[in-house]
């Protein structure tokens, strides 16, 4: 009898610590924060550019280029080799995640391209590649904002 004692009071005692141990844990569900539209609006200049491969940069004077990006569209300052020659308009494949860039010539086609946006030494950057005309040559323009 006082075995039997014993033995269904360890037994109340481990059903109480699994049941704390259950009723303790609590999932939680992490909802990830949502990514805020990019926005690409100002100036941008060159800092390095491209073709198939080879770098430009010290071959071509890109030091005057820039895109200009606004919420109305786009302007071209001292035009180079580029996806589109005249300004126009633009848009993002998608505003959080943008993989493509389509610039709409005044007057023209669309024309869309892939993009990229990162974020390199703490300064965010565009990287536009392209192919203005040859399919067999590739360009890539990273620009950064102009000062």
């Amino acid at each position: 009898m006082k075995y039997n004692y014993k033995a269904k009071r360890i037994y109340l005692v481990l059903v109480a610590v699994i049941m704390l141990a259950v009723s303790s844990c609590k999932t939680e569900k992490i909802v990830p924060g949502s990514e805020a539209p990019k926005d690409i609006a100002g100036n941008w200049r060159v800092i390095k550019a491209t073709r198939n491969g080879t770098d430009l940069t010290s071959i071509i004077d890109f030091s005057q280029f820039r895109i200009n990006f606004t919420d109305k569209g786009y302007t071209l300052v001292n035009k180079l080799p580029f996806l589109v020659s005249k300004d126009g308009a633009f848009a993002l494949d998608d505003p959080q995640y943008p993989f493509k860039i389509t610039f709409t010539a005044t007057g023209d086609k669309p024309v869309s391209t892939a993009f990229t946006y990162p974020i390199v030494n703490g300064k965010r950057q565009l990287s536009i590649t392209f192919s203005p005309g040859c399919t067999n040559n590739t360009y890539v323009y990273v620009l950064e904002k102009a000062n």
